[in-house]
């Protein structure tokens, strides 16, 4: 399995700097909307974590293997790693800060004849054989937009511009707040729906649910725009 500075395509001694350019090069890339997938985004993601974590200065790309793990030379636990054990489950795991998400994608709605507006919506979903993909639940951090919160969990939720200008990240609202900046291409009346956009709302309240995908929504799909567009710009920041 490729090591984390292969998977960014990047030299071992590469600065923080352009462990940083070539993560925001991949990610690209590697986004099933810019013609990826969602195997590679998720790799890409995982590793520049790893180096993060690690910290790229003085980092040996000998002592990554392909999952981005630097297990001991004898392949025994840390004295540190070992110790945790006698923690209590509390002070290992904290609860994670921010709101709790549980998402749908629109696309599962029309292969089964749902709505938006049926009542028991996330009922069914949590009942139907859906993928992770497209129905889950997930934390999203404090201060992140909805969709880079989703990216942090290895989702590839469709966008574009990422900057207000386009539809194509779209979600729909069905329970609890979403910030909404004003500085966005959405008219009036599909913020009345409920509809925002993932690339600049966060969540405001503490648990949501919300549809994402909704770009196909007659109406909505006018404001979409191809990807591509965006690809150079974005590159060259």
């Amino acid at each position: 399995m490729d090591s984390p500075f292969e998977v960014l395509d990047i030299d071992s001694e590469a600065s923080d700097a352009e462990v940083e350019r070539a993560y925001r090069r991949r990610v690209l890339e590697a986004h099933p909307d810019h013609g990826g997938s969602a195997r590679e985004f998720q790799q890409v993601r995982a590793a520049y974590e790893t180096l993060q974590r690690k910290g790229i200065e003085g980092v040996d790309a000998a002592e990554l293997d392909g999952d981005g793990e630097s297990p001991d030379a004898d392949g025994s636990d840390s004295p540190d790693e070992a110790d945790s054990g006698t923690e209590s489950d509390a002070e290992a795991d904290p609860e994670p800060e921010g709101a709790r998400v549980e998402y749908l994608d629109y696309q599962a709605l029309a292969d089964r004849g749902w709505e938006l507006t049926d009542e028991d919506l996330f009922e069914k979903a949590a009942e139907a054989d859906l993928s992770p993909s497209a129905y889950g639940t997930f934390v999203a951090p404090p201060h992140d937009s909805l969709l880079e919160a989703a990216e942090e969990n290895d989702l590839t939720w469709p966008y574009a511009c990422r900057g207000g200008a386009c539809s194509n990240c779209a979600v729909a609202v069905v329970e609890g707040e979403m910030s909404m900046p004003n500085d966005h291409i959405l008219p009036e009346k599909w913020l009345d729906r409920g509809i925002r956009l993932s690339c600049l709302g966060a969540p405001i309240s503490d648990g949501m649910k919300v549809v994402f995908n909704v770009k196909h929504l007659p109406g909505l799909d006018d404001l979409r725009l191809p990807p591509s567009t965006f690809d150079k710009a974005r590159l060259n920041d």
